[in-house]
């Protein structure tokens, strides 16, 4: 039998990905008048973009069994173990 042989890793290309910060600024008109009350109504259109992140963790685990293992107390099997 031959050793195993091992090729060496792959390495996929990074993925990317944008985070982008959002900062709000308010910036006040002020209209005055001479002479006449202006009532003016401003309508400040305010828009929201709610998010949420989450982050997984996730493990794999394989058990490989390389041989039997001994054990002196018993007496070994018709296989050997």
């Amino acid at each position: 039998m031959f050793p195993t042989q091992y090729d060496p890793g792959l390495v996929d290309p990074a993925q990317q990905y944008v985070k982008t910060n959002l900062f709000n600024k308010v910036v006040s008109h002020v209209h005055p008048s001479h002479t006449t009350t202006v009532n003016k109504l401003h309508v400040n259109h305010q828009h929201y973009f709610p998010h949420t992140e989450s982050c997984v963790n996730e493990c794999c685990e394989t058990h490989t069994m390389c041989g039997c293992p001994v054990n002196p107390c018993c007496p070994s099997g018709p296989f050997g173990y």
